[in-house]
């Protein structure tokens, strides 16, 4: 059954940000932002765990994810080292996805001509 919830929050998800980008003229990079930012107000009130529970991969795969990881590793970090600890934790839990990402683009870069 949780392939079927995967998939029906994935889908979910997709299908608000096709409304979205039909019917509004905010463009895919600002849609990006919105949902990090939904994944981070939804952890900071702990509905992102439970939906991470009934989803599985299905919600720690999408953009909302990377929102609700900064904010818990943020609020965790926080917890035992304070202050500094929201700075700290910020990257804990982001910082292989965010060294993957930048990794690729240099490869990628180094094979493949930009379009002018």
């Amino acid at each position: 059954m949780t392939y079927v919830y995967a998939f029906v929050f994935c889908g979910f998800l997709c299908f608000i940000a096709q409304l979205i980008l039909d019917n509004t003229k905010l463009t895919p990079a600002h849609i990006t932002s919105l949902f990090v930012v939904i994944g981070a107000f939804l952890d900071v009130f702990g509905i992102y765990d439970k939906i991470v529970l009934y989803a599985g991969a299905g919600a720690l795969i999408p953009i909302t994810s990377f929102g609700h990881l900064l904010v818990h590793g943020a609020m965790d970090m926080a917890g035992e080292l304070g202050v500094i600890g929201l700075s700290y934790g910020i990257f804990n839990l982001t910082s292989a996805g965010i060294s993957v990402a930048i990794i690729m683009a240099f490869l990628l870069a180094l094979f493949f001509k930009p379009k002018h």
